[in-house]
């Protein structure tokens, strides 16, 4: 998997999230680790790349997020569907969710929070502490540091899905119900009328 692995340039890394990919948002502090699935989150700015995700107050991934001060949003695949909706739905307080269900990890390149192997994209990113937003809205806001994806489905800042059904990303509707990222068309501009 590593061999598909590549550096995405900060400036473009927006685009690993801005058409609505289910996330799994990965944290670590002390030595301790979780990660949950987030269906919330979404770019907010170019250059420096912001991202916003909603994360629950009774999570320990958040608690883990709040104490780092920052934190992974990996966009995760068809083909780990089970995965996700799995550590979406268990709580890590009492367990370790990677010992417990298998999950392999990749080191991070600037951040101590583990990436999920097996994920197309992944966005390190430092938390932008709004305690406001923060208490009031569970809102976070982080500032991408380093981004990668996978160059199956990634390629010269653009998703491209074809042929590679079990890398298409997914899109949660409700109550474990997915969709999956579709086939891409090209629009064209319009002539204005005369």
């Amino acid at each position: 998997m590593t061999t598909t692995l590549a550096p995405v340039p900060l400036a473009k890394a927006y685009r690993l999230l801005n058409y609505g990919p289910t996330v799994l948002v990965s944290a670590a502090h002390a030595e301790q680790r979780s990660v949950m699935a987030a269906a919330w989150a979404m770019a907010v700015d170019f250059e420096p790349c912001k991202v916003a995700v909603v994360l629950d107050k009774q999570t320990w991934t958040r608690q883990l997020l709040e104490a780092e001060g920052s934190f992974v949003l990996n966009v995760p695949c068809a083909a780990q569907v089970d995965l996700v909706q799995t550590v979406g739905n268990t709580s890590g307080w009492n367990v370790d969710k990677f010992d417990a269900y298998d999950i392999e990890s990749l080191d991070g390149e600037r951040i101590s929070a583990p990436r999920i192997a097996g994920c197309v994209a992944w966005l390190e990113c430092r938390l932008l502490p709004e305690a406001r937003n923060q208490q009031r809205y569970d809102l976070f806001l982080g500032e991408v540091v380093a981004a990668q994806a996978d160059t199956r489905v990634f390629r010269d800042g653009h998703w491209d899905f074809s042929g590679q059904d079990g890398l298409r990303t997914l899109h949660h509707v409700a109550g474990g119900h997915f969709l999956v990222i579709g086939d891409g068309i090209q629009g064209k501009m319009l002539e204005p009328r005369a």
